[in-house]
């Protein structure tokens, strides 16, 4: 059998036989594991995060989801893989599978956007394995989302603009150029606040079909599986440390933060200033700053207790 690195890259393999590209980079006492967005995003976002976080002493674990770009992707036209693994309960145990089969434990999660709709989930249902959370960019509801990013629509495009995508969502004809052209706006301005600082590809790699499943066609029509989800009633059993970190000018409501913030038994809260929902893109001097403060300032804390 094979000897592999341990800070490497390997693939590991599910109970459901697919496979799941992860990789664990860094050195020191502080494990991180990064959940990335989309739905049916990639882990390319958390690309630097070793190297970042490296002076803070943390080892920092990332992998694709089911059905992202360099794991495995079952065909999902098939109803009985949208069945099985579409859906909130899949990816959480996924979760809990990659923890397991990189031994993984008493470690922080970090889950931006989508990701942290799995790590609110997580953090309800596996507390012992945590020593804290991170909610990048991710409130505990959709319904306030919702009727923030179209909010941001009527302030950012004229009355014209709004209904011309309102009768082209009707029709469902969202291939529509000049459609198109506005939802690109609304993402360089709040997705991505600073200019262009997204990984780039020469061809598209968000999973779609999980994208479309779970929020819909774009930002703008949340009418997928996950406008329903709604934890508020539940926040405050997060029983572990949690750092929620938003962008100053990004698409999900400060308001809802901040209320979160105080409901959260033991919650910081920090807006990464000149940034969008991509912050560690836009601002990585502040947002990695300050994270790393919480994690090293959190784990002395909870060395403490624990003695």
């Amino acid at each position: 059998m094979p000897k592999l690195n341990p800070d490497g890259t390997q693939f590991i393999t599910l109970s459901s036989g697919y496979h799941l590209w992860t990789q664990t980079q860094g050195k020191g006492d502080i494990h991180l594991m990064t959940l990335h967005g989309g739905p049916g995003g990639t882990n390319e976002v958390f690309e630097n995060f070793a190297e970042r976080l490296a002076p803070y002493g943390v080892r920092v674990t990332r992998y694709d989801q089911l059905g992202s770009f360099y794991s495995d992707q079952p065909d999902f036209s098939d109803p009985a893989n949208r069945q099985q693994f579409l859906n909130i309960d899949y990816y959480l145990s996924e979760v809990e599978q990659v923890r397991q089969h990189l031994g993984i434990d008493h470690f922080y999660l970090l889950g931006q956007s989508w990701g942290g709709v799995l790590a609110i989930e997580y953090a309800l249902k596996y507390p012992e394995h945590l020593n804290g959370v991170i909610l990048s960019s991710m409130i505990d509801n959709l319904d306030e989302y919702i009727v923030n990013i179209n909010r941001i629509r009527e302030t950012m495009f004229s009355k014209e603009d709004v209904a011309y995508m309102q009768q082209i969502e009707q029709q469902h004809a969202f291939d529509d150029a000049k459609y198109q052209a506005l939802v690109s706006e609304l993402g360089e301005h709040y997705l991505h606040h600073a200019k262009d600082p997204q990984p780039r590809h020469l061809i598209s790699t968000l999973a779609t079909p999980v994208y479309n499943y779970f929020q819909g066609d774009n930002e703008f029509v949340m009418v997928g599986a996950l406008k329903d989800w709604d934890r508020r009633a539940d926040i405050h059993r997060i029983a572990v440390p949690t750092y929620l970190t938003f962008g100053g000018h990004e698409t999900m409501p400060l308001a809802a933060a901040e209320r979160m913030a105080k409901t959260i038994p033991d919650a910081t809260l920090h807006v990464t200033p000149n940034a969008g929902h991509g912050q560690m893109l836009d601002n990585p001097t502040d947002y990695f700053s300050h994270l790393g403060d919480w994690l090293v300032k959190t784990d002395t804390k909870t060395a403490f207790h624990s003695k």
